[in-house]
């Protein structure tokens, strides 16, 4: 990655800093990409963090979630579980399952990958989240994007939530329960990924039924089982739909 090309005519540290100019671009152009990522991620990590605080984990247990976890939607929910109760294999399987998700998410990035290394593999998918998946895998698409510039975009949000969700659970002391809107962060975040989301006729078709289907899962059929039931079960409708729709053209 350092070129050393002259390495008689400069110092060893400046040898040793000098950067090539193509990766010089390749840094700016991921970190380009990851700021958008990295300003949403603050916000709701500080709001994350404050949430861990008032349920009672300290400032490096969330540290140690972010960094071993590294996934907002199940770590929301993990410390939501840890508020109320819930037992350690309720929260594993809750988690476990709302992260299923991240098998579809690698596998479609896993075309763009072929012939990586599994070391790099490894590595890039730790840092695989929705919103880092939906950026890299536009810039994949259209063709002017490399495993690097993604691996920047990775890393760059992690660090970023890394560090919000430990500011939050330190300053959680300091601020007033329920206070901001906290509470609802968790819930604004999946209505801004659901709006995005929503780019066609058969996406919205899909969102209405997980809706409705939830609701009545949630009258009918006791337990938290409802959120997890009724998006698997519009998610299986939608593609049936999309599959039906593609056959009759």
């Amino acid at each position: 990655m350092f070129d050393f090309k002259g390495a008689s005519e400069r110092p060893f540290l400046l040898q040793f800093m000098t950067i090539p100019q193509d990766h010089k671009q390749t840094l700016r152009q991921g970190a380009a990409a990851a700021w958008p990522i990295c300003l949403g991620y603050f916000p709701i990590g500080l709001a994350l963090g404050v949430l861990a605080q008032k349920a009672g984990l300290p400032w490096w247990a969330m540290a140690m979630m972010s960094v071993l976890v590294f996934a907002g939607s199940a770590q929301f929910i993990c410390v939501a579980m840890i508020a109320a109760g819930a037992s350690t294999p309720a929260i594993i399987l809750t988690t476990f399952v709302v992260n299923l998700r991240h098998v579809l998410m690698s596998s479609a990035l896993a075309v763009y990958l072929q012939g990586v290394n599994r070391k790099f593999l490894a590595l890039y998918a730790y840092g695989v989240t929705d919103e880092s998946f939906a950026v890299n895998l536009t810039r994949f698409r259209d063709g002017e994007w490399n495993r690097w510039r993604a691996l920047i975009v990775n890393h760059l949000a992690n660090s970023v939530w890394i560090m919000a969700t430990i500011c939050g659970a330190l300053v959680g002391q300091f601020v007033p329960q329920g206070a901001l809107g906290i509470d609802y962060a968790l819930t604004g975040m999946f209505i801004c990924l659901l709006v995005f989301q929503l780019q066609g006729r058969l996406y919205v078709i899909t969102g209405l039924l997980a809706a409705i289907l939830s609701v009545v899962w949630y009258l009918l059929i006791p337990g938290d089982s409802y959120i997890v039931g009724a998006s698997m079960s519009a998610a299986t409708i939608g593609f049936l739909l999309k599959r039906h729709y593609r056959r009759s053209r």
